[in-house]
């Protein structure tokens, strides 16, 4: 089984790219990656059609190439990262169909403030069943004030690490059940 991670934020320092980089390395069923989205244009009919736009071919074909994902968020006032919700149309409106349908998902969020992304992780799971995505209900994954899963050294902590780890082992679950 093939992973991809996708994460909403396109900060340098981006608190979600940190987290990602953790949980790639969590697995012990499937291979894990990231799939950027940093350089990827916003959705624009004009630019697909004959001769799509090369970052929509490059993240359609990377999408196609996963059985699974785990998009890591942020929140944008109460709602969806903007990168994220990019990257979904430009894979559901592929010229050859959808190409999340049917696949495992999971949704995991951070932020510096006090309420974990809930709101943005919550709007991100509606985008995600209309393109047929299906999404692990339990556990959910929510990191309030993220900084303080990070020691001075910039490495998460340990206890972060294992809430992390059995989310992972869910997801491996959740995923093996749909893909069989």
């Amino acid at each position: 089984m093939k992973v991809g991670l996708i994460v909403g934020s396109l900060r340098k320092d981006s608190w979600n790219m940190k987290v990602a980089k953790e949980v790639v390395k969590m697995f012990e069923k499937a291979e894990a990656d990231i799939i950027d989205i940093k350089n990827v244009p916003l959705y624009n009919k004009d630019l697909d059609g004959e001769n799509p736009n090369e970052e929509y071919t490059k993240l359609r074909k990377q999408v196609n190439e996963h059985d699974a994902f785990i998009f890591i968020t942020p929140e944008y006032n109460r709602s969806i990262a903007p990168a994220l919700k990019n990257a979904i149309d430009i894979g559901s409106t592929n010229p050859s169909g959808n190409v999340w349908g049917k696949k495992p998902v999971a949704v995991f969020s951070a932020t510096i403030s006090g309420f974990g992304a809930m709101a943005g992780n919550l709007a991100l799971r509606q985008a995600l069943v209309y393109v047929d995505l299906i999404p692990m209900q339990q556990p959910e994954v929510y990191l309030a004030n993220i900084p303080k899963y990070f020691d001075e050294n910039g490495n998460m902590v340990d206890d972060t690490k294992e809430f992390l780890k059995k989310a992972v082992k869910a997801f491996e679950s959740h995923a093996e059940r749909i893909i069989k």
